[in-house]
């Protein structure tokens, strides 16, 4: 299910787009102001952003500046849903770096629909990941190391999937087993570790890649 990101301090639009999202089959979490929103961003990713431009403390434009630079975002579908009407204004947030700009007030129906459209653009982008010398085609199900390919059991490719999709971020050990086994973790089980250490060795080289973050989990990437 899509994770879509709501940053918006009007109470009635939020828990309205938040509603609408829903209904249509979305996962949503939305936040007042940027503080809140990046401090859940380093948590998780989202798929999608909906972001305003008149927040309290740091305004829209340079919430989406942050997230234009960031290596780790800089690639999430974001949509402007502004009180500003100007041409001036929409030509500033799209040059910005947003996706769309969708003026207040709007109709539910316009809002999912471009929701929806900006995700379907999305995945079809995000079909190759990669992350120096690793590269997965999602669509074809395949992974090269350096150029060559490297044969992965299928929670292996997810495992490496999930980091590529969050590269840069330390993702727990408790977030890779809901996200590639399915349920939420308990005890003290080493499936991760174990399943880890066997792509470490098939990816050779790059294996190095993926780091440890002691006591945590793992990180591909800085």
């Amino acid at each position: 299910m899509a994770l879509v990101y709501i940053i918006e301090d009007d109470i009635d639009i939020r828990e309205m787009e938040t509603y609408a999202l829903k209904s249509a089959g979305l996962s949503v979490d939305a936040f007042t102001n940027g503080e809140t929103f990046f401090k859940a961003l380093s948590e998780r990713l989202p798929d999608l952003i909906l972001l305003d431009i008149m927040l309290p403390g740091e305004d829209g434009l340079s919430v989406l500046k942050k997230l234009r630079e960031g290596h780790t975002t800089q690639a999430i579908p974001i949509m402007m849903v502004t009180a500003k009407t100007s041409e001036a204004d929409r030509v500033r947030g799209l040059d910005s770096g947003a996706d769309d700009y969708l003026v207040k007030p709007f109709g539910i129906m316009e809002l999912v629909s471009r929701c929806k459209a900006l995700l379907r653009r999305s995945n079809r982008l995000m079909t190759v990941l990669a992350y120096e010398s690793i590269e997965m085609d999602d669509e074809r199900h395949r992974v090269t190391e350096n150029g060559r390919d490297v044969e992965l059991t299928f929670k292996e490719y997810m495992l490496l999937k999930f980091l590529l999709e969050n590269c840069g971020t330390t993702v727990t050990r408790e977030r890779l087993m809901e996200a590639v086994w399915g349920f939420a973790f308990t005890g003290e089980t080493r499936t991760v570790d174990m399943h880890i250490k066997t792509l470490r060795k098939k990816l050779g080289a790059s294996g190095a890649l993926i780091l440890t973050v002691r006591n945590v989990g793992y990180q591909l990437g800085r």
